[in-house]
């Protein structure tokens, strides 16, 4: 098994016109790509959705042979564990925050150091 610390290679690559960059709104790509897993770099934070709550969770490595992400979540325990998703899981946004999965998170983040 082989990691890599890079993103793998994008789909298709949009080359800009011979003329150079236009600013016409004609010539812009009508089609808006949906964020995906695999579109953030490694280190990147986001809240994952898991059996019974939200966590924290950061991307560690690109398993490009096998096409999936490495999360490392955080644990109210203290611990962490990996989750391994596909690159092309989409991606939801809070503001600037990326979420994996669906429902309301700021209800069912999982509380980590009551202390705190």
């Amino acid at each position: 098994m082989s990691t890599t610390l890079e993103r793998p290679p994008a789909p298709e690559a949009l080359d800009a016109p011979t003329g150079g960059l236009s600013s016409s709104v004609a010539s812009a790509p009508t089609e808006i790509l949906a964020p995906t897993l695999g579109s953030l770099p490694v280190g990147a934070r986001l809240v994952v959705r898991c059996r019974k709550d939200w966590r924290a969770a950061t991307v560690a490595v690109f398993e490009v042979e096998a096409a999936r992400v490495v999360l490392n979540v955080a644990s109210p325990s203290g611990h962490t564990y990996r989750l391994r998703r596909p690159p092309d899981a989409l991606l939801s946004f809070d503001g600037a925050i990326p979420l994996l999965g669906e429902g309301a998170w700021r209800v069912q983040l999982a509380r980590y150091d009551v202390r705190w």
